[in-house]
């Protein structure tokens, strides 16, 4: 999800142009058959043969903790709030077993003229002792891209700089395989620390073609017409981390905004270790926000790949959507994680807490009941 920092734009806006071109995609390029087909294929233990039912490590429910994708570049610091064992254990208390962490691809690599206070080995510093201020609790930790450099001025744009400095709608080649070699060389000792390649591809804004998009997902490089910039596929992703010999479970996202799977096992990109997880985004606000489409997208990719759902949440300040979308992750065993563990209006952020000893808002009470239910 875009934070509410970002510079210019609205995340709601852009969600319902997405899904206004999503649908139009969909009518004017049909999803191949062979993606239908592949959804009845042989499983073991809920997943293709082809995968490994024990890429997870565990059932991860959880939550995400914003701040480290836009305070570097903002220059106002690295955490968005403490990062210190009191506000660790006040996400523990919510029984919590995963904490979703936001990076920033400047400021991890000290690029592109971030302030050297937040970036480059400072930066690197920071996270990792974040990292293991978690780990020493007990959570397990997810590691995503979340603003990466490329000009973006299309659809869904809300800053025009190369600079890493708002969501892009995909990685680029010419650092995000260098950002990914360099993040998995730091954590690849540590089996419970999952590699989230890209928070929330969104190349169909740039293509508007449904299949060509997924290619363009994929593939990178010459597949992905109309962007200003060299993109890198998740498959260079996946192999840029895999290079450095890195064996931690690697989740990928889907397009339009990680909410749609609909190409996913017609273009799934290829893992040598097995252990390749789906990424799916889910808000109320999004395309695929129904049982039906759940039903019809979402399950058969989880039959075949395991699958968590890297974000959840709702725009209205309630929880009847996540409710409803629990209830249906929970009855599949599949796991989730709410956005955002950070102060800020429910609306804009949506946020869980109105503080960081864990007090929840009234969508946050819906996510700390669930969690706590078992």
């Amino acid at each position: 999800m875009r934070v509410r920092h970002s510079t210019t734009g609205s995340r709601w806006a852009a969600g319902v142009l997405a899904t206004l071109l999503s649908l139009i995609g969909a009518l004017l390029v049909p999803e191949p058959a062979s993606a239908a087909q592949a959804a009845r294929g042989t499983s073991v233990n809920g997943h293709a043969a082809s995968a490994s039912a024990s890429a997870l490590p565990t059932r991860l429910r959880g939550v995400n903790r914003s701040g480290t994708e836009f305070m570097c570049v903002q220059n106002r610091g690295i955490f968005d709030g403490p990062a210190d064992s009191a506000s660790i254990q006040a996400i523990k208390n919510w029984q919590a077993n995963v904490v979703r962490v936001p990076l920033n691809e400047d400021c991890w690599l000290g690029i592109n003229g971030v302030n050297s206070a937040y970036s480059g080995t400072d930066y690197r510093n920071a996270i990792s002792d974040y990292v293991s201020g978690l780990r020493r609790a007990g959570l397990y930790v997810i590691l995503e891209l979340h603003w990466s450099s490329g000009v973006h001025i299309g659809f869904g744009s809300s800053c025009w700089t190369y600079a890493s400095q708002c969501q892009k709608p995909m990685p680029n080649s010419d650092h995000t395989p260098d950002f990914w070699k360099s993040v998995a060389n730091t954590f690849k000792s540590d089996q419970a620390v999952v590699f989230d390649l890209f928070n929330e591809p969104f190349p169909n804004l740039v293509m508007f073609d449904h299949n060509a998009s997924w290619k363009c997902w994929r593939d990178g490089g010459p597949a992905c017409i109309g962007f200003l910039y060299s993109v890198a596929g998740m498959q260079t992703l996946i192999n840029a981390v895999r290079s450095t010999g890195a064996t931690n479970s690697i989740m990928v996202g889907g397009i339009n905004y990680s909410n749609d799977l609909s190409g996913w096992l017609t273009y799934a990109p290829s893992d040598p270790t097995g252990k390749l997880v789906v990424s799916w985004h889910s808000y109320n606000f999004n395309n695929c926000n129904t049982q039906s489409c759940w039903d019809s997208q979402i399950a058969p990719v989880a039959a075949r790949y395991p699958l968590v759902v890297g974000e959840i949440g709702q725009n209205d300040c309630a929880h009847g959507y996540i409710d409803t979308l629990m209830n249906w992750l929970d009855s599949r065993d599949l796991g989730y994680l709410g956005w955002t563990w950070n102060t800020w209006d429910c609306k804009s952020g949506p946020s869980l807490i109105t503080d960081y000893n864990g007090t929840p808002t009234a969508y946050g009470q819906g996510l700390k009941n669930r969690l706590a239910s078992g």
